[in-house]
């Protein structure tokens, strides 16, 4: 990940809803959650759904998949650990390997 698509994560995430969203589907886990599942859970518009898991796609930390007329939604660790791996790979006095492990293992 380089510093535009971390960007992008961040400003995905800095919005209330979009955090919402993002941490519910990350506790949904590998079944994940179609986008009516979502908006009923947090109290949230159809429409305004929509506009937000469209961002979080953007910044690639959400992934869908078509199920019929429903879409289904997951978090996209792959997204997450991108971002992590950003944050962290100066870490620990110039040492990262220490923290690419917990990087790495993560997973839903």
């Amino acid at each position: 990940m380089d510093k535009t698509d971390a960007l992008s994560a961040f400003a995905a995430l800095s919005q209330e809803t979009r955090l919402d969203v993002f941490r519910l589907l990350i506790e949904a886990g590998d079944t994940g959650l179609v986008a009516g599942e979502i908006a009923e859970t947090l109290d949230v518009k159809q429409n305004t759904l929509s506009a937000n898991l469209s961002v979080l796609l953007h910044a690639k930390l959400v992934k869908n998949q078509r199920e019929g007329r429903a879409i289904r939604y997951f978090a996209n660790t792959s997204g997450l650990q991108g971002l992590l791996g950003y944050l962290l790979e100066d870490c620990c006095g110039g040492r990262p390997d220490l923290c690419r492990p917990l990087i790495e293992n993560l997973t839903c």
